[in-house]
């Protein structure tokens, strides 16, 4: 049986065509990533763009399409919308619209449910560490944290509306960035962190997942191209982490784009991400950031497969 879960948020839409494997767990068959930019500007007029909605809907009619030949049944098709969905007041023009190219209705879910398929995601490519564990997926509208353990399962979580294009929009713009604004944008999310509700201090191993931690990665091993099997379970310590964000916020979006393991369509946006992570790594109890390849998409997997 063959599953496949689609996650769209605020900056990239995301396939995961899976079976299971002889262990419980999966056996990847494609998976598939773009930028879409959905959000584009839905923080500030609380609608989805006419050109986002296209771009969104041209990538699902591709994924329709990869679907159909991988022979997956509609009733084993999850598409997952998280933070922008949650926000734009157009958004049953978005229903209709995937609707119409899938098949199946977008589920828009709530942040505490984005947290626990993140969770399952990411501890299921892993390899223990020590707990209690801090999954963090950075996205584009909004950031997931969600502290717990393997078996334990999840002590807290929050879904914090501080995401790389949200922040990009209201304070950094194009890049490079204004130390000022860059001040206030790292106010703004010590502000948020505040009132989070999750104690990171207590996290003895912190995972990162979704595009900027992996991003971040491959960055940092300075790889020639992406390499999702060299980026999986690559750690970055918090002082390179603060390296990072140094660098990046002191490039254009051009000289960032031009780095070669760099999606195009996450390039001025990337700065942001980095910045939420790097605020993030000054309250956990950890020195280092493990990154993970499984993530959200594996966790709506391996539910449509329980």
């Amino acid at each position: 049986m063959r599953v496949a879960a689609i996650d769209c948020g605020t900056n990239s839409i995301r396939l995961l065509i899976a079976e299971p494997d002889d262990s419980g767990g999966l056996r990847e068959v494609h998976r598939q990533t773009d930028i879409v930019r959905l959000g584009q500007g839905v923080d500030a007029t609380g609608e989805f763009h006419p050109d986002a909605l296209a771009r969104t809907f041209a990538a699902t009619e591709t994924y329709a399409g990869l679907i159909r030949e991988a022979g997956v049944p509609t009733d084993k098709i999850d598409f997952v919308a998280t933070s922008a969905a949650r926000d734009a007041r157009n958004r049953e023009e978005f229903f209709a619209g995937i609707r119409d190219r899938l098949g199946v209705t977008p589920e828009v879910i709530s942040g505490e449910r984005e947290a626990a398929l993140s969770f399952t995601g990411a501890v299921s490519g892993l390899d223990a560490g020590p707990e209690p564990l801090l999954v963090m997926d950075i996205g584009g509208g909004s950031t997931e944290l969600i502290l717990g353990e393997r078996e334990g399962g999840i002590r807290s979580s929050v879904s914090l509306d501080v995401g790389s294009v949200r922040l990009t929009e209201r304070f950094l713009g194009a890049g490079p960035p204004d130390p000022a604004d860059l001040g206030r944008a790292a106010s703004f999310v010590d502000g948020v962190l505040d009132g989070c509700g999750v104690d990171l201090a207590t996290a003895r191993t912190w995972i990162g997942v979704a595009g900027t931690a992996t991003t971040l990665a491959a960055i940092h091993l300075e790889l020639p191209q992406y390499d999702r099997s060299r980026v999986h379970r690559a750690t970055i310590t918090v002082n390179a982490l603060a390296t990072l964000l140094a660098d990046l916020a002191d490039k254009t979006v051009e000289e960032i784009r031009a780095i070669p393991s760099m999606h195009p369509g996450r390039a001025d946006v990337i700065c942001g991400g980095t910045l939420i992570a790097a605020r993030v790594a000054r309250r956990v109890g950890t020195d280092q950031l493990v990154v993970s390849e499984t993530d959200i998409l594996d966790g709506i997997a391996l539910s449509l497969l329980s």
